[in-house]
């Protein structure tokens, strides 16, 4: 572990939090460093105007920027301040997690608390708490209770001046959104900064290129009791945060309160965001005992709809087919069968449909090993929760898929945090999809497996939207954030030429092999393998999914280009597991295997096969013996990959 400094102050580190006093007028400009000393963000008052920056070996990533808080009934809080204190501290630490992409999790930061004051007037205070990691800074807001804002409801936020003014113009890979009420399903766009329009909305993460200084990713943490946030051009090279609303304040509690963590990650090499945990470390720890949490595959009936099956009858939502499912998947050593839409209606989820025993299904999929969840449209969810939640635990059930919220703001942000929470006194585990961004829920309610938030694969049942560019963009912007069910798996891989969206056995472009990598190269605890099961059976590559595990010990990206293509090896105990995939250019990538210890080693590897730039569903198949000082070269097709099992050799 690495042994963090308390700012190069020189005091002794242990696990927890040390606070130090400090005088107000040595601190005009408080600052504090990442543990490495990398990173460092400063914060100033002159002239009345609070403000940030931020750098990275003392080259600027973001040049000064303004902070804060328009409060229904007064000017900007930040706007007539002085900094009248500040206390520095560090934490050096690590914890255990149920599921991720490292266990245990490093917290290691230093910190100051930055408290303000109006000058004149009011006299209203507040306080912004700061963290440095070594590979990110983030900040927040404060508010005490205080005199100064005597409104009876507390804290009635109308606007949060929060900005990022990027220190050069950079590239960006923006998601554009149409409104705060999304489901941040769209394509992700590379344009420069001051090239993006102030009439668009852009979701976070926003990841940017700052040339010289590193890549950079925006977004937030700790999202609770507050409105979800996103940017806006301000002009130049300014990013603004605008906060979610259906109308009235974005934001009413009563004080004190704090906002989300304004998050940014910095790193040279944009591999190294992947594997940083800032976004569950800057989050509560688990609210509760979640021992019995087990994360898992799953088969999933609605993406591929109907198809005949080996015995020649046509699959439905009916209790025959969620039996036949639990079959294969008791067969295949995946743990769970999820029962999708249309199992009941939407306003009323206490009660099956005709022909959909759902209490049979349970039973059976006990009777074999196989956990069932059921999906759940979020309105039914609202009018029933208190209803269905012991009702689905009275049946069985080990989790639910919530659907359609499609929102961000406060009201629903705190609607989010219910569901989890009664999930949790219920033995639920969750799935939200139509979902906003993660923000770190996960750490406190571990029972909060993944979430949509993302175009994934089911667009391919529609559109020619999801392909090979897409899917490696997503590791560098979306998965910043936390894991995305997108839903890997297909098996009908075919060329763009021969593509034709159907909702029924739905086709995807690019290669089989690639579909393999993405249950590596993404990260979701809670992984769906879409296809029907006849077009597994026959297939050897299928092994590869059956062997991958979902959670890990420790995650390393060996090779990236943002966009471009990416390699990711992961650890489960003793085994690695590396996936790799690229757009629709073919390369040829040398992968040193450096990260395995001493001793001798078997790699399985599934590979594009020779032809698979005319044939994308054959995949090469083959194992070698390998070690710490061997290299693995992987030609990837147009749109191809490669997935790897490295095991002890014994």
């Amino acid at each position: 572990m690495r042994r963090a400094q308390a700012n190069n102050i020189g005091y002794p580190v242990c696990c927890g939090v040390i606070v130090l006093a400090c005088a107000a007028a040595g601190l005009a400009q408080p600052r504090v460093s990442s543990p490495d000393g990398h990173l460092t963000i400063a914060f100033d008052a002159a002239g009345g105007r609070l403000t940030y920056r931020v750098t990275r070996d003392g080259k600027p990533v973001i040049a000064p920027s303004r902070l804060g808080l328009v409060i229904q009934g007064g000017e900007a809080l930040g706007s007539q301040v002085s900094i009248t204190g500040a206390t520095t501290g560090s934490h050096e630490g690590s914890y255990p997690v149920i599921h991720g992409k490292s266990n245990p999790v490093e917290n290691d930061f230093n910190e100051v608390r930055v408290q303000v004051a109006e000058s004149e007037g009011r006299r209203r205070r507040m306080t912004i708490e700061a963290r440095a990691y070594d590979e990110g800074v983030a900040f927040r807001y404060v508010v005490p209770a205080q005199p100064g804002i005597p409104d009876p409801t507390g804290f009635r936020l109308r606007e949060e001046i929060t900005e990022f003014r990027i220190a050069k113009d950079s590239i960006a890979y923006p998601l554009y959104l149409r409104s705060f009420q999304t489901s941040y399903e769209d394509e992700y766009h590379r344009e420069a900064i001051t090239g993006i329009a102030p009439d668009h909305l852009i979701a976070m993460p926003l990841l940017i290129d700052v040339a010289g200084a590193g890549w950079v990713a925006i977004t937030e943490a700790h999202l609770e009791e507050y409105a979800g946030a996103y940017l806006k051009h301000a002009g130049g090279l300014t990013l603004r945060v605008e906060l979610s609303s259906v109308g009235g304040p974005p934001v009413e509690h009563g004080l004190p309160h704090r906002s989300p963590w304004r998050v940014i990650m910095v790193h040279p090499e944009a591999g190294r965001l992947i594997e940083s945990n800032m976004i569950i470390n800057l989050n509560p720890p688990p609210d509760g005992d979640f021992s019995w949490v087990k994360p898992g595959k799953s088969v999933w009936d609605w993406w591929f709809g109907k198809v005949k099956t080996e015995e020649g009858w046509e699959t439905g939502m009916d209790t025959r087919t969620f039996k036949y499912l639990i079959d294969f998947a008791a067969e295949s050593g995946i743990d769970y069968v999820l029962v999708d839409d249309g199992w009941s209606k939407r306003q009323d989820i206490l009660h099956p449909k005709p022909g959909v025993d759902v209490p049979e299904i349970i039973r059976y999929g006990k009777s074999k090993g196989v956990g069932v969840w059921l999906w759940v449209h979020w309105t039914g969810v609202d009018r029933q929760m208190d209803e269905a939640f012991p009702l689905y635990e009275k049946w069985g059930a080990v989790g639910v898929k919530v659907d359609f919220m499609d929102r961000d703001d406060q009201w629903m942000v705190n609607w989010y945090h219910k569901v989890v929470k009664k999930a949790a006194e219920h033995h639920l585990m969750v799935d939200f999809h139509g979902a906003y961004k993660p923000a770190g829920l996960r750490r406190t309610y571990p029972n909060l497996m993944t979430r949509e938030g993302v175009m994934g694969l089911e667009y391919t049942k529609w559109s020619r939207r999801v392909g090979p560019e897409h899917n490696v963009t997503l590791p560098f912007t979306r998965m910043l954030a936390g894991p995305l069910d997108f839903t890997p798996g297909a098996f009908g891989n075919v060329t763009p030429a021969e593509f034709k969206p159907r909702f029924d056995d739905p086709i995807v472009v690019g290669t089989r092999a690639h579909q393999l990598a993405m249950y590596v190269v993404y990260e979701s605890p809670f992984a769906c393998v879409v296809d029907h099961p006849s077009a597994y059976r026959r297939a050897p590559e299928f092994q590869f999914i059956k062997d991958v595990p979902v959670t890990w010990d420790e995650t390393r990206v060996l090779d990236a280009a943002v966009a471009d293509y990416i390699v990711i090896a992961r650890r489960k105990g003793r085994e690695w597991y590396v996936g790799a995939m690229t757009d629709w250019t073919p390369r040829t990538l040398e992968i040193p295997l450096s990260f395995l210890p001493a001793g001798p080693f078997t790699a399985e590897i599934y590979r594009d096969a020779g032809d698979a730039a005319e044939h994308p569903g054959k995949v090469t198949v083959e194992k070698r013996q390998v070690s710490s000082a061997s290299t693995l070269t992987l030609k990837l097709a147009p749109g191809g990959g490669a997935a790897i099992r490295i095991a002890p050799a014994n």
